[in-house]
């Protein structure tokens, strides 16, 4: 008989390694999930509050892709791990036996014991169930608040102006997400997100959310003193490991599930995956939670390989990122700190309407670039990280930009912009190099 392997969790990376272990063994899969009855992207729950797409548009798979890939759908809350029996007990009593178990429970929204934070009228967004509860608690409404200024922040923002709701955007930060992003770039995004008509309150902290006479919410106040009316509030400041789960059983937890580089937990044939799993770096390095979804989808890929009897280290390679701000595209590859790092230096270009600008951090000595910013302009991600991965310099990255800009054509290139601020800020005299555009033709620059 098959071994029957069970992941609790459908998001990219529990159903990424149902998938794979589906394409090499035939083994047993069952996938259980409290969320949706099928896995669904969760990037595109804010285009389906927007009204661009339906939930069923945001599955990548048909419904009966399942069934025909021999993969068992439940439809259910595992309530507790019992790991000597190797049995999951669900809420509604049903028991579950596997020989292999992965845990890929997802994030949850941060909450930092503000007072109100559990009042009607206060959430934040990462679930399919978030997202409902969203159509029902900005119905009618008149003003919104949001309070941390991380991505899903201004996913949040967007939402609410796509129906016309006024916005509120509290980030305790001298400028937008400059936890993440340089100054520079923080200063842009944080103009153009007002320029959308944000109110955007910067080194503004919440104190606490004040509940009207029926206790739901209507107003915030900040650490000014200052009262904000609104009927929402959105809390965003991040997500943290959904742990409880494996916290409550004898899976080793610290922030997320503890798992080696095999994404192995302390528990043999039990395993964590995606945004829940902590991987433990020996010595005095801190450990790693990657919660992105493409670093979810290669963790499924390496950890199916390992269920299937060919251990396999998950080596996430040259990292990269990407998201929209608002209606500006923003790529990052490799390393790119938000504060200079000791021996690192940065050329940066920014066009003076804004709205486009990228950074190319490079090693002060030997000038080897290690890692990009793009915002507004579309640039080849294969590219990218074969320059950091070559060690090319930040001269020739400058001369060859053109091989990776991936911009549709008749959209404006920038590569002579970007090539004269170099060369008036570094004294040299390089040229563009590769294949000229119609663009580049059209203004005679060749």
């Amino acid at each position: 008989m098959s071994e029957n392997l069970v992941v609790i969790g459908n998001g990219i990376a529990g159903i990424t390694t149902a998938r794979h272990v589906r394409k090499r063994s035939n083994m047993q899969i069952t996938v259980i999930s409290a969320e949706t009855e099928y896995f669904f992207s969760r990037t595109a729950l804010m285009y389906v509050f927007m009204g661009h797409m339906r939930f069923s548009d945001t599955k990548p798979y048909a419904d009966d892709f399942w069934q025909k890939n021999r993969i068992d759908l439940i439809y259910g809350k595992v309530e507790h791990i019992a790991t000597e029996s190797k049995t999951l007990h669900l809420l509604d009593g049903r028991t579950i036996p596997y020989d292999k178990l992965v845990i890929a429970t997802g994030s949850k929204s941060n909450k930092f014991g503000w007072p109100g934070q559990e009042l009607p009228g206060v959430q934040g967004l990462y679930s399919w169930q978030d997202l409902e509860l969203m159509e029902d608690n900005t119905r009618g409404i008149s003003r919104a608040v949001i309070v941390g200024g991380g991505l899903i922040g201004i996913e949040v923002a967007e939402m609410l102006l796509s129906r016309n709701i006024p916005v509120t955007f509290l980030v305790r930060e001298e400028f937008y997400w400059d936890n993440i992003l340089p100054k520079d770039e923080a200063r842009m995004i944080g103009e153009h997100v007002r320029q959308h008509g944000v109110d955007l309150r910067l080194q503004t902290n919440l104190r606490e959310i004040l509940p009207d006479e029926k206790g739901r919410a209507r107003a915030v106040v900040t650490d000014s003193d200052e009262e904000i009316a609104c009927e929402f509030v959105a809390l965003t400041p991040g997500v943290h490991p959904n742990i409880e789960l494996a916290r409550n059983s004898k899976i080793e937890t610290g922030h997320g599930v503890l798992v080696n580089d095999f994404l192995e937990t302390n528990i043999d044939g039990v395993y964590a995956v995606g945004d829940c799993a902590e991987i433990v770096v020996p010595g005095d390095a801190r450990n790693r939670i990657e919660q992105l979804w493409y670093t979810g989808k290669m963790q499924g890929v390496a950890l199916a390989k390992t269920i299937c009897g060919e251990r396999s280290k998950y080596e996430r390679g040259i990292w990269y990122n990407s998201a929209k701000l608002m209606d500006i595209e923003y790529q990052t590859y490799g390393f790119v700190s938000n504060l200079p790092r000791e021996g690192e230096s940065s050329f940066y270009w920014e066009h003076s309407g804004a709205r486009h600008s990228i950074r190319i951090v490079y090693d002060s000595e030997t000038e080897k670039v290690l890692g990009f910013n793009f915002f507004g302009i579309r640039m080849r991600q294969d590219v990218c990280q074969n320059w950091i991965r070559d060690g090319k310099s930040l001269s020739f990255v400058i001369e060859h930009l053109r091989t990776a800009n991936f911009d549709p054509e008749f959209f404006r290139r920038y590569e002579w912009e970007i090539l004269t601020a170099y060369n008036d800020q570094y004294g040299d005299s390089l040229s563009l190099l590769g294949k000229v555009g119609l663009y580049d033709r059209l203004i005679g620059q060749k």
